[in-house]
């Protein structure tokens, strides 16, 4: 019997699916300008690598404070920052959103990695109206 031993698998690698990032954390740091904390891990807790887009979603005041998987789910998406204009992770994106008139309503921050893999979102923010 002078058979050779090899590899049972042929061919490149198959790379495993990337996991969504964790939640942003956002808050206001000014009048209507939005401070959002990228996250450093994704959801399985491993580093966060591939950071690709920060979206902000809004949904408008309904009958009860809603969730952030609900806003994400229903809501539109308002603002978007990708790279090269997009820090790393854990780092600070200060977006200014004087220019977007919307009704009252609920804001919440997500990050993307590459692939549009979208990740948790943040805590609902109070979007008020923009006369106040």
């Amino acid at each position: 019997m002078g058979g050779t031993l090899a590899c049972g698998r042929k061919g490149d690698p198959i790379p495993r699916p990337r996991a969504a990032p964790a939640a942003c954390t956002a808050r206001w740091a000014a009048h209507r300008v939005l401070e959002i904390r990228l996250p450093t891990l994704d959801v399985r807790g491993e580093a966060l690598v591939g950071l690709d887009k920060v979206r902000v979603f809004y949904l408008p005041l309904g009958s009860a404070r809603p969730t952030g998987q609900e806003v994400l789910a229903r809501g539109e998406v308002i603002l978007e920052r990708a790279r090269p204009d997009l820090a790393g992770p854990g780092g600070v994106v200060r977006l200014d959103m004087t220019e977007i008139g919307r009704p009252p309503g609920w804001v919440v921050a997500t990050a993307l990695r590459v692939g549009n893999t979208v990740g948790r979102p943040s805590e609902p923010l109070a979007w008020l109206d923009p006369t106040i």
